[in-house]
């Protein structure tokens, strides 16, 4: 296979988009590579099963679930460098509306009366924030990603019929090879503090049973020997979450869609029970969240191992960019403990960690 270094590999980024062909190009959490993969024209491809091999981009709905074909592209990889980076302040305005902030809190206000009232045990509520960016710059921003976000999984999407994507994260959907199967629950948000030790109040470790239960009870006829590690702090930018690691056996190969089905949306991203918590998002969110809190990955392929493997990882800090105009996603766990205000505040957070890369 061919490498080139990582200023070819960036190169042959910025000749694709300019030519307005699909590609990919991300890192995995703590990789060595940086890998892209470069469809040959542009065809928009669907997943038609969970055996097709390439990169799949999948929506929260599950209505879109885009691949680039393994077979019809060009893979090329390079070695993780570290960028120079002249480290400008942010010149953006940092104010949020008052507006949008009486909105969101509306919204999470209506999302604690509906658990009040048993429809559903949580929900996740976003918003969308999108702001002007001239010259949007799409090298430079990669490049701040990964350098930013090292242990993250970083990547930029692009297809002519879908748009163009950037996001870093931490949260895996599912990895599975040789029938062995990874997964975890995520919730829970704080801002990093250095050398300070996380202190988890009862709303956050009831939202982050809330997914580990779901995912367990979800996955229980379809795997075995499930091992459940106790709840830990992850730090994911300058924000960190409460995980939970969850390993098992999967009992048929075949079964893996019905897996995937039942995982996505999960309660992290979604709510609990996922239907009706979905339901209420689809009603009162007010936006269409396209691929936010969608998955995307690598499917029957590890492009750096060339090896038979599924490593899907969930869309969450992430934004869409439309000419000079991006379209920031955030949102939080809901549940009947949580302070409309403080969640808010969390919103803005999460803004702040990936809007870092734009200036």
């Amino acid at each position: 296979m061919n490498e080139p270094d990582i200023a070819a590999l960036l190169n042959k980024v910025e000749v694709h988009f300019n030519q307005n062909l699909p590609f990919v190009v991300y890192s995995k959490p703590n990789a060595k590579k940086v890998i892209g993969v470069f469809q040959n024209d542009d065809t928009l491809h669907q997943v038609e099963n969970f055996t097709d091999k390439g990169f799949a981009f999948v929506s929260f709905d599950s209505n879109e679930m885009i691949l680039i074909p393994y077979y019809q592209s060009q893979i090329l990889m390079a070695d993780f460098a570290v960028f120079s980076s002249d480290d400008k302040s942010s010149t953006f305005d940092e104010t949020d509306s008052d507006e949008a902030k009486s909105n969101y809190i509306n919204l999470v206000q209506k999302g604690i009366d509906a658990i009040q009232t048993g429809d559903f045990g949580k929900v996740v509520l976003s918003r969308k924030e999108s702001f002007s960016v001239p010259k949007f710059e799409l090298i430079s921003a990669f490049q701040k990603l990964l350098q930013s976000y090292p242990t993250a999984f970083s990547y930029c999407f692009f297809h002519p019929k879908v748009g163009l994507w950037l996001g870093a994260f931490s949260e895996q959907l599912i990895r599975v090879k040789n029938k062995n199967l990874h997964t975890m629950a995520v919730a829970g948000t704080q801002v990093y503090q250095e050398n300070e030790t996380a202190v988890w109040e009862s709303k956050e470790k009831a939202e982050q049973q809330f997914v580990t239960d779901f995912i367990t009870e979800s996955l229980h006829d379809y795997v075995k020997e499930t091992k459940i590690s106790e709840p830990y702090t992850m730090k994911a930018g300058n924000l960190i979450h409460l995980k939970t690691d969850i390993e098992a056996a999967l009992n048929e190969p075949s079964n893996l869609k019905e897996v995937i089905k039942i995982l996505h949306p999960t309660p992290a991203v979604c709510g609990f029970p996922k239907e009706n918590a979905k339901v209420f998002i689809m009603n009162n969110e007010g936006y269409d969240r396209e691929f936010y809190s969608g998955f995307l990955g690598e499917l029957n392929h590890d492009f750096e191992k060339n090896e038979n493997s599924i490593d899907l990882y969930v869309n969450l800090r992430c934004m869409k960019v439309e000419n000079e105009t991006v379209n920031l996603f955030v949102g939080c766990g809901i549940t009947k403990d949580s302070i409309p205000e403080n969640e808010w505040t969390e919103t803005v957070n999460k803004s702040k960690t990936i809007k870092k890369i734009l200036y």
